[in-house]
Protein backbone atom coordinates (compact mmCIF):
# COMPACT_ATOMS: atom_id res chain seq x y z
CA UNK A 1 0.00 0.00 0.00
CA UNK A 2 2.97 2.54 0.78
CA UNK A 3 4.77 1.83 -2.52
CA UNK A 4 1.27 2.21 -4.35
CA UNK A 5 0.77 5.71 -2.23
CA UNK A 6 4.73 6.98 -3.20
CA UNK A 7 4.24 5.81 -7.14
CA UNK A 8 0.94 7.28 -7.47
CA UNK A 9 2.59 10.64 -5.90
CA UNK A 10 5.49 10.32 -8.31
CA UNK A 11 3.64 9.34 -11.19
CA UNK A 12 3.59 12.63 -13.47
CA UNK A 13 7.10 12.34 -13.37
CA UNK A 14 7.70 8.90 -13.83
CA UNK A 15 5.35 9.96 -17.16
CA UNK A 16 7.20 13.01 -18.14
CA UNK A 17 10.55 11.38 -18.22
CA UNK A 18 9.16 8.34 -20.38
CA UNK A 19 7.34 10.35 -23.09
CA UNK A 20 10.82 13.09 -23.16
CA UNK A 21 13.22 9.58 -23.29
CA UNK A 22 10.82 8.17 -26.22
CA UNK A 23 10.81 11.22 -28.11
CA UNK A 24 14.93 12.03 -27.63
CA UNK A 25 14.74 7.90 -29.42
CA UNK A 26 12.70 8.92 -32.14
CA UNK A 27 14.90 12.02 -32.58
CA UNK A 28 17.87 10.44 -32.92
CA UNK A 29 17.06 6.95 -34.70
CA UNK A 30 15.97 9.10 -37.90
CA UNK A 31 19.83 10.32 -37.73
CA UNK A 32 21.62 7.29 -36.44
CA UNK A 33 21.54 3.83 -35.83
CA UNK A 34 19.75 1.59 -33.55
CA UNK A 35 22.57 0.94 -30.71
CA UNK A 36 24.21 4.54 -31.19
CA UNK A 37 20.15 5.97 -30.55
CA UNK A 38 19.04 3.85 -27.80
CA UNK A 39 23.23 5.16 -26.28
CA UNK A 40 22.51 8.60 -26.94
CA UNK A 41 18.90 8.82 -25.47
CA UNK A 42 20.20 6.88 -22.15
CA UNK A 43 23.17 9.41 -21.77
CA UNK A 44 21.22 12.44 -22.40
CA UNK A 45 17.78 11.06 -20.23
CA UNK A 46 20.25 10.31 -17.44
CA UNK A 47 22.22 13.92 -17.49
CA UNK A 48 18.92 15.91 -18.15
CA UNK A 49 17.01 14.05 -15.18
CA UNK A 50 20.06 14.50 -12.32
CA UNK A 51 20.51 18.37 -13.60
CA UNK A 52 16.39 19.07 -13.54
CA UNK A 53 16.04 16.86 -10.72
CA UNK A 54 18.59 18.89 -8.72
CA UNK A 55 17.27 22.38 -9.69
CA UNK A 56 13.58 21.23 -9.12
CA UNK A 57 13.87 19.62 -5.45
CA UNK A 58 16.62 21.50 -4.00
CA UNK A 59 17.45 25.06 -5.68
CA UNK A 60 13.84 25.82 -6.32
CA UNK A 61 12.09 24.65 -2.86
CA UNK A 62 14.90 26.92 -1.32
CA UNK A 63 14.52 29.78 -3.14
CA UNK A 64 10.67 29.95 -2.44
CA UNK A 65 10.98 29.69 1.10
CA UNK A 66 13.69 31.81 1.30
CA UNK A 67 11.90 34.35 -1.00
CA UNK A 68 15.28 35.06 -3.16
CA UNK A 69 13.83 34.21 -6.82
CA UNK A 70 16.34 36.21 -8.25
CA UNK A 71 19.62 34.10 -7.01
CA UNK A 72 17.16 31.10 -8.61
CA UNK A 73 17.13 32.72 -11.57
CA UNK A 74 20.56 32.87 -12.06
CA UNK A 75 21.32 29.35 -10.74
CA UNK A 76 18.36 27.70 -13.43
CA UNK A 77 20.27 30.16 -15.84
CA UNK A 78 23.64 28.69 -15.11
CA UNK A 79 22.17 24.96 -15.19
CA UNK A 80 20.43 25.08 -18.57
CA UNK A 81 23.71 26.45 -20.11
CA UNK A 82 25.70 23.65 -18.45
CA UNK A 83 23.17 20.87 -19.65
CA UNK A 84 23.34 22.83 -23.19
CA UNK A 85 27.06 22.05 -23.26
CA UNK A 86 26.38 18.64 -22.16
CA UNK A 87 23.43 18.59 -24.69
CA UNK A 88 26.23 19.96 -27.61
CA UNK A 89 29.05 16.87 -26.37
CA UNK A 90 26.46 14.61 -27.08
CA UNK A 91 25.21 15.68 -30.47
CA UNK A 92 28.98 16.62 -31.30
CA UNK A 93 31.08 13.43 -30.01
CA UNK A 94 28.55 10.74 -30.14
CA UNK A 95 26.94 11.31 -33.84
CA UNK A 96 30.41 12.52 -34.41
CA UNK A 97 32.50 9.64 -33.73
CA UNK A 98 29.82 7.31 -35.76
CA UNK A 99 29.60 8.70 -38.57
CA UNK A 100 33.37 10.19 -38.63
CA UNK A 101 32.98 13.48 -39.41
CA UNK A 102 35.03 15.34 -36.77
CA UNK A 103 37.87 17.40 -37.50
CA UNK A 104 41.45 15.80 -37.20
CA UNK A 105 42.63 18.58 -34.23
CA UNK A 106 40.37 18.99 -31.11
CA UNK A 107 40.83 22.46 -31.49
CA UNK A 108 39.22 22.71 -34.64
CA UNK A 109 35.88 21.20 -32.77
CA UNK A 110 34.68 24.80 -31.17
CA UNK A 111 32.40 25.71 -34.28
CA UNK A 112 30.28 22.29 -33.90
CA UNK A 113 30.33 22.81 -30.64
CA UNK A 114 29.14 26.25 -30.39
CA UNK A 115 26.85 25.05 -33.32
CA UNK A 116 25.89 21.91 -31.03
CA UNK A 117 25.22 24.47 -27.42
CA UNK A 118 23.30 26.67 -29.58
CA UNK A 119 21.24 24.10 -31.03
CA UNK A 120 20.63 22.60 -27.54
CA UNK A 121 19.71 25.82 -25.76
CA UNK A 122 16.10 25.48 -26.99
CA UNK A 123 15.53 22.37 -25.29
CA UNK A 124 17.14 22.77 -22.79
CA UNK A 125 15.37 25.63 -21.19
CA UNK A 126 12.05 23.62 -22.70
CA UNK A 127 12.86 20.74 -19.99
CA UNK A 128 14.41 22.32 -17.21
CA UNK A 129 11.04 25.39 -17.73
CA UNK A 130 8.44 22.09 -18.16
CA UNK A 131 9.83 20.62 -14.92
CA UNK A 132 9.97 23.93 -12.75
CA UNK A 133 6.56 25.07 -14.05
CA UNK A 134 5.35 21.18 -12.07
CA UNK A 135 7.44 21.86 -9.21
CA UNK A 136 6.35 25.63 -8.63
CA UNK A 137 2.60 24.79 -9.03
CA UNK A 138 3.93 21.63 -6.10
CA UNK A 139 5.53 23.34 -3.69
CA UNK A 140 3.19 26.70 -4.15
CA UNK A 141 -0.08 24.23 -3.44
CA UNK A 142 1.96 23.24 -0.44
CA UNK A 143 3.07 26.37 1.10
CA UNK A 144 -0.33 27.97 0.48
CA UNK A 145 -1.99 25.26 2.75
CA UNK A 146 1.17 25.48 5.25
CA UNK A 147 0.35 29.13 4.99
CA UNK A 148 -3.35 28.02 5.98
CA UNK A 149 -2.77 25.67 8.77
CA UNK A 150 -0.87 28.27 10.65
CA UNK A 151 -3.10 31.25 9.51
CA UNK A 152 -5.84 28.95 11.62
CA UNK A 153 -3.71 28.31 14.30
CA UNK A 154 -3.10 32.03 14.80
CA UNK A 155 -6.90 32.77 14.65
CA UNK A 156 -7.48 29.66 17.03
CA UNK A 157 -5.30 30.97 19.61
CA UNK A 158 -5.96 34.87 19.31
CA UNK A 159 -9.80 33.78 19.92
CA UNK A 160 -8.98 31.80 22.98
CA UNK A 161 -6.91 35.19 24.32
CA UNK A 162 -9.74 36.95 23.66
CA UNK A 163 -12.68 34.79 25.42
CA UNK A 164 -10.02 34.37 28.34
CA UNK A 165 -10.03 38.01 29.25
CA UNK A 166 -13.48 37.86 29.31
CA UNK A 167 -13.78 34.66 31.91
CA UNK A 168 -11.53 36.30 34.85
CA UNK A 169 -13.65 39.23 34.56
CA UNK A 170 -16.87 37.80 35.00
CA UNK A 171 -15.83 35.27 38.18
CA UNK A 172 -14.31 38.52 39.81
CA UNK A 173 -17.95 40.39 39.33
CA UNK A 174 -20.10 37.07 40.69
CA UNK A 175 -17.43 36.73 43.73
CA UNK A 176 -17.80 40.45 44.54
CA UNK A 177 -21.19 40.55 44.75
CA UNK A 178 -21.06 37.49 46.93
CA UNK A 179 -18.80 38.61 49.24
CA UNK A 180 -21.12 41.65 49.85
CA UNK A 181 -24.40 40.20 50.51
CA UNK A 182 -22.25 37.70 52.46
CA UNK A 183 -22.53 40.33 54.82
CA UNK A 184 -25.97 41.47 54.83
CA UNK A 185 -28.40 38.38 53.87
CA UNK A 186 -26.88 34.76 53.81
CA UNK A 187 -29.86 33.43 52.27
CA UNK A 188 -29.09 35.29 48.99
CA UNK A 189 -25.87 34.87 48.95
CA UNK A 190 -26.14 31.09 49.22
CA UNK A 191 -28.35 31.20 46.04
CA UNK A 192 -26.37 33.72 44.45
CA UNK A 193 -23.62 30.78 45.28
CA UNK A 194 -25.55 28.37 43.45
CA UNK A 195 -25.81 30.66 40.13
CA UNK A 196 -22.35 31.30 40.23
CA UNK A 197 -21.05 27.42 40.55
CA UNK A 198 -23.71 26.65 37.57
CA UNK A 199 -21.94 30.04 35.53
CA UNK A 200 -18.24 28.46 36.42
CA UNK A 201 -18.98 25.27 35.45
CA UNK A 202 -20.54 26.07 32.24
CA UNK A 203 -17.16 28.56 31.41
CA UNK A 204 -14.92 25.70 32.79
CA UNK A 205 -16.31 22.78 30.84
CA UNK A 206 -18.67 24.13 27.76
CA UNK A 207 -16.62 27.09 26.44
CA UNK A 208 -13.37 24.77 24.70
CA UNK A 209 -15.19 24.68 21.44
CA UNK A 210 -15.33 27.21 18.84
CA UNK A 211 -18.94 26.53 18.60
CA UNK A 212 -21.88 25.52 21.66
CA UNK A 213 -25.46 24.77 21.36
CA UNK A 214 -27.46 28.56 21.64
CA UNK A 215 -29.46 27.32 24.04
CA UNK A 216 -26.67 26.61 26.96
CA UNK A 217 -25.06 29.58 26.16
CA UNK A 218 -28.36 31.63 26.49
CA UNK A 219 -28.71 30.17 29.68
CA UNK A 220 -25.48 30.71 30.77
CA UNK A 221 -26.47 34.73 29.54
CA UNK A 222 -29.89 34.26 31.61
CA UNK A 223 -28.07 33.34 34.60
CA UNK A 224 -25.49 36.13 34.66
CA UNK A 225 -28.51 38.33 34.26
CA UNK A 226 -30.20 36.90 36.97
CA UNK A 227 -27.21 37.52 39.40
CA UNK A 228 -26.98 41.01 38.67
CA UNK A 229 -30.68 42.02 38.88
CA UNK A 230 -30.55 40.14 42.47
CA UNK A 231 -27.61 42.40 43.42
CA UNK A 232 -29.35 45.54 42.41
CA UNK A 233 -32.79 44.85 43.46
CA UNK A 234 -35.30 47.59 43.67
CA UNK A 235 -32.36 50.10 41.85
CA UNK A 236 -32.63 48.91 38.32
CA UNK A 237 -35.62 48.19 36.52
CA UNK A 238 -34.63 45.15 34.10
CA UNK A 239 -36.72 43.73 31.56
CA UNK A 240 -35.50 40.59 29.68
CA UNK A 241 -37.35 39.18 26.39
CA UNK A 242 -36.23 35.44 25.48
CA UNK A 243 -37.59 33.52 22.19
CA UNK A 244 -35.68 30.72 20.84
CA UNK A 245 -37.26 29.03 18.18
CA UNK A 246 -34.84 26.17 17.30
CA UNK A 247 -33.21 24.91 19.90
CA UNK A 248 -30.45 22.74 17.30
CA UNK A 249 -27.67 25.94 16.83
CA UNK A 250 -24.83 26.81 17.32
CA UNK A 251 -22.68 30.11 18.38
CA UNK A 252 -19.16 31.16 19.63
CA UNK A 253 -19.43 30.86 23.43
CA UNK A 254 -19.89 33.88 25.89
CA UNK A 255 -20.27 36.28 22.86
CA UNK A 256 -23.09 37.88 24.33
CA UNK A 257 -21.59 38.08 27.85
CA UNK A 258 -19.71 41.62 26.98
CA UNK A 259 -23.35 43.29 26.01
CA UNK A 260 -24.67 42.12 29.43
CA UNK A 261 -21.33 43.33 31.46
CA UNK A 262 -21.46 46.44 29.61
CA UNK A 263 -24.92 47.55 30.46
CA UNK A 264 -25.10 46.91 33.98
CA UNK A 265 -21.66 48.37 34.34
CA UNK A 266 -22.71 51.89 32.70
CA UNK A 267 -25.95 52.02 33.68
CA UNK A 268 -27.36 55.23 34.71
CA UNK A 269 -27.76 55.45 39.06
CA UNK A 270 -27.95 58.83 39.59
CA UNK A 271 -29.81 59.98 43.05
CA UNK A 272 -33.32 60.50 42.19
CA UNK A 273 -33.34 58.61 38.96
CA UNK A 274 -33.42 54.87 38.64
CA UNK A 275 -31.78 53.39 35.84
CA UNK A 276 -33.11 50.82 33.63
CA UNK A 277 -31.70 47.98 31.27
CA UNK A 278 -33.90 46.16 28.58
CA UNK A 279 -32.67 43.38 27.18
CA UNK A 280 -34.90 41.23 23.86
CA UNK A 281 -33.24 38.03 22.56
CA UNK A 282 -34.92 36.99 19.49
CA UNK A 283 -34.15 33.37 17.02
CA UNK A 284 -35.84 32.97 13.87
CA UNK A 285 -34.58 31.38 10.65
CA UNK A 286 -31.60 30.61 11.93
CA UNK A 287 -30.85 34.59 12.58
CA UNK A 288 -30.15 35.62 16.21
CA UNK A 289 -31.41 39.46 16.95
CA UNK A 290 -29.86 40.55 20.32
CA UNK A 291 -30.92 43.90 21.24
CA UNK A 292 -30.20 45.70 24.86
CA UNK A 293 -30.44 49.13 26.11
CA UNK A 294 -29.56 51.03 28.97
CA UNK A 295 -29.77 54.53 30.59
CA UNK A 296 -27.13 56.09 30.14
CA UNK A 297 -25.28 59.22 32.19
CA UNK A 298 -21.77 61.13 30.50
CA UNK A 299 -21.30 62.00 33.94
CA UNK A 300 -20.99 58.37 35.10
CA UNK A 301 -18.98 57.10 32.38
CA UNK A 302 -16.36 59.59 32.32
CA UNK A 303 -15.59 58.42 35.69
CA UNK A 304 -14.79 54.82 34.79
CA UNK A 305 -11.11 54.52 33.53
CA UNK A 306 -11.82 52.70 30.36
CA UNK A 307 -14.79 55.03 29.36
CA UNK A 308 -18.12 53.46 27.83
CA UNK A 309 -17.61 50.29 25.89
CA UNK A 310 -14.15 49.59 27.38
CA UNK A 311 -12.03 46.51 26.44
CA UNK A 312 -15.44 43.96 26.62
CA UNK A 313 -16.87 45.38 23.53
CA UNK A 314 -13.53 45.65 21.76
CA UNK A 315 -12.85 42.14 22.34
CA UNK A 316 -16.59 41.14 20.98
CA UNK A 317 -15.86 43.13 18.22
CA UNK A 318 -12.72 41.57 17.24
CA UNK A 319 -14.54 38.44 17.60
CA UNK A 320 -17.22 38.95 15.68
CA UNK A 321 -14.95 40.05 12.86
CA UNK A 322 -12.84 36.65 13.14
CA UNK A 323 -15.70 34.11 14.06
CA UNK A 324 -18.31 36.31 11.93
CA UNK A 325 -16.86 38.04 9.17
CA UNK A 326 -19.83 38.15 6.53
CA UNK A 327 -22.54 36.80 9.12
CA UNK A 328 -23.17 39.54 11.66
CA UNK A 329 -24.81 43.61 11.97
CA UNK A 330 -23.36 45.33 15.04
CA UNK A 331 -24.60 48.79 15.51
CA UNK A 332 -23.83 50.77 18.73
CA UNK A 333 -25.37 54.34 19.84
CA UNK A 334 -25.02 56.05 22.28
CA UNK A 335 -26.86 59.93 23.23
CA UNK A 336 -26.55 61.82 26.40
CA UNK A 337 -29.10 59.54 28.44
CA UNK A 338 -29.12 56.03 26.21
CA UNK A 339 -26.95 53.25 25.23
CA UNK A 340 -28.14 50.90 22.40
CA UNK A 341 -26.31 48.00 21.36
CA UNK A 342 -28.12 45.65 18.42
CA UNK A 343 -26.82 42.34 16.96
CA UNK A 344 -28.12 40.07 14.27
CA UNK A 345 -26.19 36.92 13.58
CA UNK A 346 -26.40 34.40 11.30
CA UNK A 347 -26.27 31.20 13.66
CA UNK A 348 -25.02 27.80 12.13
CA UNK A 349 -26.65 24.38 12.38
CA UNK A 350 -23.52 22.56 12.52
CA UNK A 351 -21.51 21.99 15.36
CA UNK A 352 -17.78 22.74 13.53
Amino acid sequence: MIHFVVFRKHIFVILFWLVFAVAIWINFQATSDNITAVFQTIVLSITSFFFTHFLTTKLLPKALRSKKMSVFLIQATVIIFALSFIYSLIFTYIEGSNKTVLPPNFSDHAPLLWKGFYLALPASFLINGAACGVKFYQEHGKIERDHILLQQAHLENQLKLLQDQINPHVVFNILNHIHILMRNDIKLADYLLLKFSDILRYQLYHCNQNLVPLDKDIEHVQNLVEVEKLRWGNELDVNTSWELSHKNLFIAPLLLVPFIENAFKYVCRLPGHKGYIMISCREKDNTLSFYIENSYSEMISHKKKDGVGGIGLENVKKRLKLQYPDAHDLNIESDHHVFKISLTLQLSDRHE
